[in-house]
């Protein structure tokens, strides 16, 4: 099983400083933490794509191709690639780069994004983002395993004998999740392709993310790709930690009150016990993420959004580091606790390659 961190790479004021980091410092701050990953054993990076303030993300393979530059084990990932409002032969040759690049460490998560006005910015409609989706993944999963490839569709001007350069590495293409919170129809077509299935896990109750992974599931083995407890799935989750759980919801809450993605809502009481997010000790954190395997099944990523709303960066830089030395370990030993043998590890190019050569 893979662990690992996602960013949304929010510029949001400290509210304890009320200091804002600069475009400059928040972008190497992301770099910092994905080395921070590594060094701290944890398996996955993955940044957002985002073109509005107040984030910073709008050129994930940039970011990743630095990173990976950098590092030598970890998984270069995106925890969104806007499939909707970006041009498939563009994200094709793009993570084809960078999988050459990145030794082939590199996979992507497919979405829609959580801004509407990026549609129109980028010649759009958003009334038309399930069809977007579902048309230019067509076209992207073509265009990695065909050359010469003849496409004319609703949404962009047709390709005659196009071939996408550079061809993916080993001629194995990089992985996909799709990634959703609520669309039955993105986990549908993660299950049609039998590519993966990531719920961002940091918004919405238990009942509501066993719903989405169980109809993923069930329609991944209706088109013959295996059992349903051999689909792809992954999910998020958002935790911050200290040795002792008042310190953590005392440190925690003025950041979590005026979180860009869910501030000024309910109350931190209410989302922790509504929602995955832990705020406590660590062991805390083992015990509520054990807990994920109740109602999405044995999975095959985790990965913890640690450095939202504004906390520092020596702060985020702990989160990590207690990660790595007291949580993953456990988390490692007891997901792999009664495991059938028939699930599936979390797709990576070297398993993927030995497979297509058979």
């Amino acid at each position: 099983m893979q662990f690992g961190i996602f960013s949304v790479g929010d510029v949001t004021p400290d509210p304890t400083t009320g200091r804002t980091p600069t475009e400059r410092e928040r972008i190497k701050a992301m770099v910092a933490i994905a080395l921070k990953a590594e060094e701290a054993g944890l398996d996955v990076f993955a940044t957002g794509e985002h073109h509005n303030p107040p984030f910073v993300p709008s050129s994930p393979t940039t970011m990743l191709g630095y990173i990976a530059a950098r590092t030598e084990r970890l998984v270069l990932s995106t925890a969104t690639t806007l499939i909707t409002t970006s041009d498939p032969v563009k994200i094709a040759e793009d993570f084809a780069m960078l999988q050459h690049l990145a030794d082939g460490r590199v996979d992507l998560m497919l979405g829609r994004g959580n801004t509407a006005p990026v549609y129109p910015w980028f010649g759009q409609d958003i009334r038309q983002g399930i069809p977007l989706a579902v048309e230019n993944y067509a076209l992207l999963h073509r265009l990695w395993r065909e050359e010469g490839v003849d496409w004319e569709g609703k949404f962009r001007t047709p390709l005659e004998g196009f071939t996408a350069t550079p061809r993916p590495l080993d001629g194995v293409p990089p992985f996909v999740w799709h990634g959703s919170i609520r669309s039955p129809e993105i986990a549908e077509q993660a299950a049609f392709y039998g590519d993966g299935f990531f719920h961002n896990n940091i918004f919405w109750p238990a009942d509501h993310t066993k719903r989405m992974v169980e109809l993923y599931r069930a329609r991944y083995a209706h088109y013959g790709h295996g059992t349903p407890e051999q689909a792809i799935v992954g999910l998020g989750g958002h935790v911050f930690m200290r040795r002792n759980s008042q310190d953590a919801v005392r440190e925690f809450r003025p950041y979590f009150d005026v979180a860009p993605v869910y501030g000024h809502g309910p109350s931190l009481e209410d989302f922790t016990a509504q929602t995955p997010l832990t705020v406590g000790t660590p062991q805390q954190v083992i015990e509520k993420t054990l807990a994920f395997r109740e109602y999405a099944g044995d999975y095959q990523r985790q990965l913890f959004l640690v450095d939202h709303a504004g906390l520092p960066l020596k702060t985020v830089l702990e989160q990590i580091d207690l990660l790595g030395e007291e949580v993953v370990p456990v988390l490692r030993k007891e997901f792999a606790v009664g495991r059938p043998a028939d699930v599936p590890d979390a797709p990576t190019h070297a398993a993927r390659l030995a497979r297509a050569r058979g």
